[in-house]
């Protein structure tokens, strides 16, 4: 087969602004969700097991994955690119619509709600749904697509300051935790024997926590020299987020009884218990965590919008979503039109979310928004054998990274990652089916407040809206007219 080239008719608007450390800041800011570490803290100290099982089986043999692909085909909108190679133009654009609507979502519902209740709750008090809620809120919203506007060239700077301040806020917490538990002893349970109703609770959470290996990829060819700096970005920024769970869960579950978790404030719960050794100087050191907390939400954010709107928008070049929204801005080099698109849509999840919260309808809204943001694992279900399809389509093209121990060690690590996101994506789907197989209790009404016929009603219509979304997109395309050169293909050298 002749070997592939890649003609981007977007390359001039694109500047090379990621050196090696700016692609390792940009990992770390999508990796680690500190909006999810309260949640999974709530499965108890199991979770920690748990959280330890799948930084083994599942991170370690993902990042292998991500590394060999990020630097064989390292072009802009990595994760399209990777898919339309593999399968051609319309899976691609399905793939990529469920990966990229994920983000929008996410921003405009848990990232935004849980940024204005820590807002709320230890900083400037509001009523939820007031006038100063909706402003917390669509400010939040587009601070973060602002911060994905602006060129990579300053909006780097952006991504290593949240990064940092993620981290630090970890390192923090971890010390003053085992200060607290030294003076104070241990408040929670320590029962870390693994359950199967426990694995089941906390696999989905975990599963859209751990991964993000793939996000710097979207911004390929802004990298300075992708095919040496992704297998090292991957390495170096795996093992941080494995110790910014790891540490951060087992704190919480540490100082917390299990029954005083709770998914919304689990992290700053925790962080407010053990700061009271630091005394009179608690209440300072408790506000000025909630503002970086605040702010690493804000981050958080910006940098999936950064990845997922250039996938996105390189989607739209290649004609498998209207090409209008494929135009780099030429002084920004940046894909304003998709950036805008996805302010309008976490808004228009925010402003109905903030409407419904309080009413009948609130238990509905939570299950499409779980469905949303669970398109992030479904879109993996396409993403991940590309590795496979890639490696017999294009055997020739050099692979500065290969997945260790062959075709043996290839295998075992893309069946293994596959078995655990189509746990996780079945969870979030059909929860509660594997739960009663296995003899594991689960109150579906109690969990969802609503009966499982309206939530497979809501789910499935969720989807069928979504696919039908990207399906009109990619139809809109294929009756514009074609650049005179399109997308698909990475370079080899």
């Amino acid at each position: 087969m002749p070997e592939p080239t890649f003609v981007n008719s977007e390359s001039g608007n694109l500047r090379r602004n990621l050196r090696r450390i700016d692609s390792i800041f940009l990992a770390i800011a999508a990796i680690i969700s500190v909006d999810t570490i309260g949640q999974i803290a709530t499965s108890g100290a199991e979770a920690v097991t748990w959280t330890a099982v799948l930084l083994v089986l599942f991170l370690f043999p993902y990042g292998l994955v991500m590394a060999e692909l990020g630097s064989a085909f390292p072009a802009e909108g990595g994760p399209f690119v990777w898919l339309r190679l593999a399968f051609g133009k319309l899976p691609a654009a399905l793939g990529t619509l469920l990966y990229w609507i994920t983000n929008p979502v996410w921003l405009g519902g848990s990232i935004t709600f849980l940024a204005a209740a820590t807002w709320q709750q230890y900083l400037v008090p509001a009523s939820p749904g007031g006038f100063a809620d909706y402003a917390f809120k669509l400010v939040f919203i587009w601070l973060a697509i602002l911060g994905a506007v602006v060129s990579l060239r300053y909006g780097k700077w952006f991504i290593a300051a949240g990064a940092l301040l993620k981290v630090g806020l970890v390192v923090l917490f971890a010390v003053t935790a085992a200060i607290y538990a030294a003076r104070n002893g241990v408040h929670g349970s320590l029962a870390f024997s693994p359950s199967i109703g426990g694995f089941l609770a906390v696999v989905p959470v975990l599963m859209f926590a751990l991964v993000g290996f793939e996000a710097p990829n979207g911004a390929a060819e802004e990298m300075h020299n992708p095919r040496r700096d992704v297998p090292v970005t991957v390495g170096v920024s795996g093992l941080v987020s494995a110790l910014c769970y790891l540490v951060p869960v087992f704190g919480i579950v540490l100082v917390m009884p299990s029954d005083k978790i709770n998914g919304l404030g689990g992290f700053l719960d925790a962080v407010r218990q053990v700061f009271s050794v630091y005394g009179g100087a608690s209440d300072a050191m408790l506000t000025l965590a909630a503002v970086v907390f605040v702010f690493v939400l804000l981050n958080q954010g910006c940098s999936w919008m950064i990845a997922s709107d250039r996938i996105q928008a390189m989607a739209a070049v290649d004609g498998a979503f209207p090409r209008w929204f494929g135009a780099f801005h030429p002084k920004l080099n940046t894909p304003l039109r998709v950036n805008l698109l996805s302010g309008v849509v976490a808004t228009a999840f925010t402003v109905v979310a903030t409407i419904v919260q309080s009413s009948s309808a609130s238990a509905v809204f939570a299950v499409v928004l779980n469905i949303a943001v669970s398109t992030l694992l479904l879109s993996y279900l396409l993403i991940f054998p590309t590795i496979l399809v890639l490696r017999r389509k294009y055997p020739s093209i050099e692979r500065p990274f290969r997945v260790p121990g062959g075709r043996a060690g290839l295998w075992a690590s893309s069946v293994l990652i596959y078995a655990w996101i189509l746990l996780g994506a079945w969870q979030t789907v059909a929860p509660g089916v594997l739960d009663r197989a296995l003899g594991a209790p689960y109150d579906f009404e109690a969990t969802w407040g609503v009966s499982r016929l309206t939530f497979e009603l809501f789910t499935a219509g969720t989807l069928a809206v979504l696919i039908g979304f990207g399906l009109v997109g990619y139809l809109i395309a294929r009756r514009q007219p074609a650049p005179a050169a399109e997308v698909p293909q990475p370079a080899a050298t």
